[in-house]
Protein backbone atom coordinates (compact mmCIF):
# COMPACT_ATOMS: atom_id res chain seq x y z
CA UNK A 1 0.00 0.00 0.00
CA UNK A 2 1.38 3.38 -0.92
CA UNK A 3 1.89 6.20 1.55
CA UNK A 4 -0.34 8.33 -0.65
CA UNK A 5 -3.22 5.85 -0.29
CA UNK A 6 -2.72 5.70 3.46
CA UNK A 7 -2.77 9.49 3.78
CA UNK A 8 -5.78 9.71 1.48
CA UNK A 9 -7.67 7.12 3.54
CA UNK A 10 -6.91 9.04 6.73
CA UNK A 11 -7.98 12.30 5.11
CA UNK A 12 -11.22 10.87 3.81
CA UNK A 13 -11.94 9.45 7.26
CA UNK A 14 -11.45 12.87 8.84
CA UNK A 15 -13.90 14.30 6.31
CA UNK A 16 -16.43 11.54 7.00
CA UNK A 17 -16.11 10.18 3.46
CA UNK A 18 -16.39 6.51 4.34
CA UNK A 19 -16.64 4.91 0.90
CA UNK A 20 -13.72 6.93 -0.45
CA UNK A 21 -11.61 6.02 2.60
CA UNK A 22 -12.39 2.33 2.17
CA UNK A 23 -11.56 2.52 -1.53
CA UNK A 24 -8.06 3.69 -0.61
CA UNK A 25 -7.60 0.52 1.46
CA UNK A 26 -8.62 -1.80 -1.37
CA UNK A 27 -5.14 -3.39 -1.47
CA UNK A 28 -5.25 -4.30 2.23
CA UNK A 29 -6.36 -7.92 2.74
CA UNK A 30 -9.81 -8.13 4.30
CA UNK A 31 -8.97 -11.26 6.25
CA UNK A 32 -5.97 -12.20 8.32
CA UNK A 33 -3.66 -14.61 6.58
CA UNK A 34 -1.75 -17.12 8.70
CA UNK A 35 1.56 -16.40 6.92
CA UNK A 36 3.19 -13.60 8.98
CA UNK A 37 5.04 -12.35 5.88
CA UNK A 38 1.78 -11.56 4.10
CA UNK A 39 -0.44 -10.61 7.06
CA UNK A 40 -1.61 -7.00 6.93
CA UNK A 41 -0.15 -4.35 9.20
CA UNK A 42 -2.34 -4.10 12.34
CA UNK A 43 -2.44 -0.32 11.84
CA UNK A 44 -4.19 -0.79 8.48
CA UNK A 45 -6.79 -3.11 10.01
CA UNK A 46 -7.30 -0.57 12.80
CA UNK A 47 -7.72 2.21 10.24
CA UNK A 48 -10.31 0.13 8.39
CA UNK A 49 -12.05 -0.47 11.72
CA UNK A 50 -12.25 3.28 12.42
CA UNK A 51 -13.59 3.94 8.93
CA UNK A 52 -16.25 1.25 9.27
CA UNK A 53 -17.26 2.60 12.68
CA UNK A 54 -17.63 6.08 11.18
CA UNK A 55 -19.85 4.57 8.48
CA UNK A 56 -21.92 2.68 11.06
CA UNK A 57 -21.20 -0.55 9.23
CA UNK A 58 -21.41 -2.60 12.41
CA UNK A 59 -21.05 -6.12 11.01
CA UNK A 60 -18.02 -5.18 8.95
CA UNK A 61 -16.56 -3.25 11.89
CA UNK A 62 -16.97 -6.30 14.10
CA UNK A 63 -15.14 -8.42 11.51
CA UNK A 64 -12.29 -5.90 11.42
CA UNK A 65 -12.12 -5.86 15.23
CA UNK A 66 -11.83 -9.66 15.23
CA UNK A 67 -9.10 -9.51 12.58
CA UNK A 68 -7.22 -6.93 14.60
CA UNK A 69 -7.41 -9.13 17.70
CA UNK A 70 -5.97 -12.03 15.70
CA UNK A 71 -3.02 -9.85 14.72
CA UNK A 72 -2.62 -8.14 18.10
CA UNK A 73 -4.48 -9.51 21.11
CA UNK A 74 -3.61 -6.35 23.07
CA UNK A 75 -5.12 -3.92 20.52
CA UNK A 76 -7.33 -1.77 22.76
CA UNK A 77 -9.41 -0.29 19.88
CA UNK A 78 -10.43 -3.82 18.88
CA UNK A 79 -12.04 -4.32 22.29
CA UNK A 80 -13.68 -0.89 22.56
CA UNK A 81 -14.93 -0.69 18.97
CA UNK A 82 -15.66 -4.40 18.63
CA UNK A 83 -17.84 -4.22 21.73
CA UNK A 84 -19.61 -1.11 20.46
CA UNK A 85 -20.32 -2.84 17.14
CA UNK A 86 -21.74 -5.83 19.02
CA UNK A 87 -23.93 -3.50 21.07
CA UNK A 88 -25.19 -1.75 17.94
CA UNK A 89 -26.02 -5.17 16.50
CA UNK A 90 -28.19 -5.87 19.56
CA UNK A 91 -25.65 -8.23 21.11
CA UNK A 92 -25.11 -6.22 24.30
CA UNK A 93 -24.23 -9.14 26.57
CA UNK A 94 -21.48 -10.15 24.14
CA UNK A 95 -20.33 -6.52 24.00
CA UNK A 96 -19.95 -6.34 27.76
CA UNK A 97 -18.22 -9.70 27.88
CA UNK A 98 -15.74 -8.71 25.17
CA UNK A 99 -14.73 -5.62 27.14
CA UNK A 100 -14.43 -7.61 30.36
CA UNK A 101 -12.05 -10.05 28.60
CA UNK A 102 -9.81 -7.21 27.46
CA UNK A 103 -6.37 -6.39 28.83
CA UNK A 104 -6.17 -4.96 32.33
CA UNK A 105 -4.91 -1.64 30.95
CA UNK A 106 -8.42 -0.98 29.61
CA UNK A 107 -9.35 -0.20 33.22
CA UNK A 108 -7.46 3.09 32.87
CA UNK A 109 -9.60 4.19 29.91
CA UNK A 110 -12.75 6.19 30.75
CA UNK A 111 -14.42 4.96 27.54
CA UNK A 112 -14.11 1.40 28.79
CA UNK A 113 -15.96 2.20 32.02
CA UNK A 114 -18.50 4.37 30.21
CA UNK A 115 -19.34 1.64 27.72
CA UNK A 116 -19.53 -1.02 30.43
CA UNK A 117 -21.91 1.30 32.29
CA UNK A 118 -24.08 1.70 29.21
CA UNK A 119 -24.15 -2.02 28.51
CA UNK A 120 -24.97 -2.85 32.12
CA UNK A 121 -27.78 -0.26 32.12
CA UNK A 122 -29.26 -1.73 28.93
CA UNK A 123 -29.03 -5.20 30.46
CA UNK A 124 -30.83 -4.00 33.61
CA UNK A 125 -27.83 -4.29 35.93
CA UNK A 126 -28.38 -0.85 37.44
CA UNK A 127 -25.97 -0.95 40.39
CA UNK A 128 -23.16 -2.30 38.24
CA UNK A 129 -23.90 0.36 35.62
CA UNK A 130 -23.70 3.13 38.21
CA UNK A 131 -20.40 1.80 39.59
CA UNK A 132 -18.86 1.69 36.13
CA UNK A 133 -20.05 5.17 35.29
CA UNK A 134 -18.69 6.60 38.54
CA UNK A 135 -15.29 5.08 37.68
CA UNK A 136 -15.56 6.69 34.26
CA UNK A 137 -16.45 10.11 35.71
CA UNK A 138 -13.57 9.87 38.18
CA UNK A 139 -11.19 9.40 35.24
CA UNK A 140 -12.80 12.04 33.02
CA UNK A 141 -15.64 14.24 34.23
CA UNK A 142 -16.55 15.29 30.67
CA UNK A 143 -18.23 11.93 30.15
CA UNK A 144 -20.96 13.11 32.51
CA UNK A 145 -22.15 15.40 29.71
CA UNK A 146 -22.38 12.44 27.31
CA UNK A 147 -24.39 10.52 29.89
CA UNK A 148 -27.02 13.27 29.97
CA UNK A 149 -27.90 12.57 26.33
CA UNK A 150 -27.15 8.86 25.94
CA UNK A 151 -30.31 6.84 25.32
CA UNK A 152 -28.62 3.74 26.78
CA UNK A 153 -28.62 5.49 30.16
CA UNK A 154 -32.21 6.71 30.13
CA UNK A 155 -33.24 4.37 32.96
CA UNK A 156 -30.58 5.71 35.34
CA UNK A 157 -30.00 9.25 34.12
CA UNK A 158 -31.60 10.91 37.16
CA UNK A 159 -29.29 8.95 39.46
CA UNK A 160 -26.16 10.19 37.68
CA UNK A 161 -26.51 13.91 38.34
Amino acid sequence: MSERSLLAAQGYLELGMVEEALAELVDVPTSVISDPDTAPDPYLIELRLHILMKGERWSDALSSAKELLLLDSAALPAYIHGAFALHELGRTTEARDLLLRGPEVLGMDPTYHYNIGCYEAVLGNIESAKRSLEKCFALDETYRDFAKLDSDLETIRSELE
